[in-house]
């Protein structure tokens, strides 16, 4: 697990602030990975790199077996609070894949080394994290859980920086980033175009628009990982720039509730047969 992340989200504040600030996903772009991973009741499905379930939770009314993988023990708390009486509880089945039909389970485990048997999975949905992964080996561990013909999703919110303001945060951000591997440069895509166990990646767009408040839309920023992970003092001077760029702005200026807005990608491709 890259240090950025395990510094910026292994705190049960940190967990908080993703909550309460990132934004689910449009219902437009959900209904579209279920269709095309064929997420239904009688399908196994895998939410891996989970987070505080965003993602799994939006999939738990496609009536699947659900089973999210998260590596953070402070983020699969808050999933395991907000999906209370969904979780299965009690003993586990040694593999959740063999489980009864239907239901959560929440695991701890990697991309790198997920903790479910060979070609149990009928998909394999990833919300917001991909780039985080050692790549090669992540498309390797991928294709072993998968079933042939088995598919995965891969879905990321990115800011949309068309708007003025909204790039000027990121400018801000941007000079605190580091080496924290990002969706945007698209580094991570080189695994799959080397990848011979998937087809092409396939690829659509949507809109989405995040209302929320200014404090929330400030924990947004502060649960960026390379944020979230400076010391207090400075991660505050970072939120009050951010702040005074809200503040000046005449559209979310004074708003009770400010729209953040996104654009949606959405990847997936297939596993091959054999």
């Amino acid at each position: 697990m890259h240090d950025q992340a395990r510094r910026g989200y292994g705190t049960a504040g940190a967990a908080s602030a993703y909550e309460r600030g990132r934004p689910g996903y449009p219902e437009d772009a959900v209904a579209e990975l279920v269709r095309v991973l064929g997420v239904a009741p009688g399908a196994t499905v895998l939410d891996l790199a989970a987070g505080t379930g965003k993602l799994t939770r939006q999939l738990m009314a496609t009536g699947a077996t659900l089973v999210a993988v998260e590596p953070v023990a402070a983020m699969r708390d808050q999933l395991a609070r907000l999906a209370a009486g969904k979780v299965l509880g009690g003993a586990e089945p040694a593999n959740p894949a063999d489980g009864p039909g239907g239901g959560l389970s929440v695991l701890g485990g990697t991309a790198e080394a997920i903790p479910l048997r060979d070609g149990s999975l009928d998909a394999v949905t990833v919300g917001q994290a991909f780039h985080w992964f050692d790549a090669g080996r992540a498309v390797a561990e991928l294709g072993r859980v998968l079933r042939p013909a088995g598919r995965l999703g891969l879905i990321w919110n990115a800011r949309d920086e068309s708007r003025p303001w909204v790039a000027e945060i990121g400018a801000i951000l941007d000079r605190h980033a580091g080496d924290a591997p990002r969706y945007r440069d698209g580094r991570w895509r080189a695994a799959f175009d080397a990848a011979d166990r998937f087809t092409p990646l396939r690829h659509r767009a949507f809109h989405h628009l995040h209302h929320l408040d200014r404090a929330a839309v400030l924990d947004r920023f502060a649960s960026i990982s390379f944020i979230a992970a400076l010391p207090d003092t400075a991660r505050a001077r970072v939120l009050d720039e951010i702040g005074r760029v809200i503040d000046a702005e005449p559209s979310p200026a004074g708003q009770d509730r400010i729209g953040l807005p996104y654009r949606t990608d959405l990847y997936w491709c297939e596993r091959r047969g054999g």
